[in-house]
């Protein structure tokens, strides 16, 4: 009897253990929390970036990923990192050391300026400068292509003033004072150095072989990052065409502004663009 008992003191005792460490939690003790990695702030945007003052409320989006820190410079500690591609809110209008008080999914912090690009005044406005480009573009339709020009009305095309192209260019023929091809509608809608005058003032001083290099005054940018007022340019083989992008997807179907041809005139339609396309974006957009 006192074996069977001695067995039966140690078959619950055993039991005891068993249950003690099933009712452990899996993971215990210390602290299971990850430390905040920042972005490499050494990395290299292909945006222009932002400078001087903005409007309180104004949207930035980001260009790469990029910090948040508790000050205007990179001694501060980070509290967040902003994923690329995401928007954020201006707070303060004045950047200090090139870094802007904003706010992103409830934090507020200072960040460079050379990593976000303007997306919207308050209220979801596009930005003065894409919308005075857009409204460019928007007065260009129904004019005429005209090679190696750049000139037209805000007012927008008529019966009397539109001109009209016949033949094959660069050996067409154009009547008419108004109308543009394509680099040239560009120019001017961007209001690029030497194509800064009025509409109706014809100036033409760059082409597709010109817009598909980065410059001062523009730059490369992921065509699945493209805004309301960037371009897609190509040239190839002596060849291109570059449009003015309005809306939808910059690899698949969007909406354009483009002086498009002889036969079709300058027009705004839903077309797609190949893969020779590039993206490119207006300096201070």
């Amino acid at each position: 009897m006192k074996t069977n008992a001695r067995r039966l003191s140690f078959s619950l005792a055993a039991a005891s253990v068993v249950f003690a460490m099933s009712a452990l939690p899996a993971c215990s003790g210390g602290d299971d929390s990850e430390e905040l990695v920042g972005a490499n702030e050494d990395l290299g945007t292909t945006a222009d970036g932002i400078t001087g003052s903005l409007e309180v409320g104004s949207t930035l989006r980001a260009t790469t990923n990029v910090n948040l820190r508790k000050g205007p410079d990179t001694s501060n500690a980070i509290l967040h990192v902003v994923p690329s591609g995401a928007d954020v809110t201006v707070e303060v209008a004045d950047p200090q050391n090139g870094f802007y008080k904003i706010k992103h999914d409830g934090t507020v912090g200072w960040s460079s300026g050379k990593y976000y690009t303007s997306v919207a005044a308050p209220g979801g406005n596009l930005s003065a400068g894409r919308q005075e480009a857009i409204n460019r573009g928007k007065s260009v339709k129904g004019f005429s292509y005209y090679w190696g020009h750049g000139k037209w009305t805000a007012d927008g095309a008529t019966a009397a003033n539109k001109g009209s192209c016949s033949g094959s260019c660069p050996n067409c023929s154009h009547s008419g004072s108004y109308g543009a091809d394509c680099s040239g509608f560009v120019g001017k809608a961007w209001k690029v150095q030497g194509a800064d005058g009025p509409l109706t003032t014809d100036q033409h001083p760059y082409g597709t072989i010109h817009f598909v290099n980065d410059t001062s005054q523009w730059k490369t940018v992921s065509r699945a990052n493209v805004l309301p007022a960037d371009a897609l340019v190509y040239n190839s083989g002596g060849a291109g065409h570059i449009v003015l992008y309005s809306s939808g997807d910059g690899w698949g179907s969007m909406y354009a502004y483009e002086c498009k041809g002889c036969s079709a005139g300058c027009v705004y339609n839903l077309r797609t663009a190949s893969s020779s396309y590039k993206a490119i974006r207006r300096t201070g957009f």
